[in-house]
């Protein structure tokens, strides 16, 4: 199952989004849910398609483990194909069965819901796929030091982002652990009815909340014997600084906002 799970992982690789800095991926995350937004027509998918493509070719990351990462949404996004497939409404009527109406604008509107959500998943796998899970917590504090002025516990935040996104792969090894030992037993999750499948799932969820219980407790002991705080005079052996790189991608980013939003507004006038 860890396999299939790519976000909270790091894998290292010598690659051009390796080497930028955990700031400029953050706000690179944010730009590109703004080009996700502006989506409207034909090219602007395919040019952010191509766009995500050859970030994907620049991580040096194979494509097999990003295929195997999409499989944990396939569910969210089938029912959501799904959805817009029969509620969506147009003129050009492909399908009638008793109330069941298909139109060609709900299969187009399903797939780019779709398309949307891959895209998406895709971007902000590749920001822990591609950084470590300490350099996203301190790129994310440095973004946020603005609002210690206003009280906002910028460090707390940041470590709990860091510590979530570096527990998700050890919970889901225990959970591999637990069902191997559990099908040991001869318990089996698989060829049988639902009702059973659920009940044989009982025995897993509640040794996974206790030793994830346990963790957190030996997590939180392990922060107060080192003396954590709230970090404001703590120093760091190694400060982020931008570089020429960094500037150039996100100017591309924002040039390709740009863009789109150019072609959505001149779309609608005309």
């Amino acid at each position: 199952m860890i396999e299939n799970v790519i976000i909270g992982q790091y894998v290292a690789r010598d690659s051009i989004l390796h080497r930028l800095d955990p700031r400029t991926k953050l706000m690179a995350i944010a730009i590109f849910m703004l080009l996700v937004f502006f989506l409207h027509s034909y090219i602007s998918y395919v040019l952010v398609t191509c766009l995500v493509l050859g970030r994907l070719a620049c991580s040096k990351i194979p494509p097999s483990f990003f295929i195997k990462g999409l499989l944990p949404i396939l569910f969210i996004s089938s029912f959501t194909f799904v959805y817009h497939l029969f509620l969506t409404k147009g003129e050009n009527l492909i399908f009638q069965f008793g109330y069941l109406h298909i139109y060609m604008e709900g299969i187009v509107e399903g797939c780019r819901v779709l398309l949307k959500i891959v895209l998406l998943v895709l971007m902000t796998s590749l920001l822990t796929l591609t950084t470590k899970p300490l350099d996203i917590a301190y790129g994310l504090e440095t973004i946020m030091r603005p609002l210690k002025k206003l009280h906002v516990p910028v460090e707390q935040f940041a470590l709990m982002l860091s510590i979530a996104l570096r527990f998700i792969p050890t919970i889901i090894q225990e959970l591999d652990r637990i069902m191997d030992a559990q099908r040991s037993r001869g318990v089996q999750f698989d060829h049988q009815s639902k009702i059973k499948r659920i009940t044989n799932y009982i025995p897993v969820i509640i040794p996974l909340l206790l030793t994830s219980i346990q963790r957190a407790e030996n997590l939180s002991l392990a922060i107060d014997a080192r003396a954590y705080r709230d970090g404001r005079e703590r120093t760091r052996f190694k400060r982020l600084k931008f570089k020429s790189l960094d500037y150039w991608t996100l100017s591309i980013l924002l040039l390709v906002l740009m863009g789109l939003l150019f072609l959505k507004v001149g779309g609608e006038m005309l």
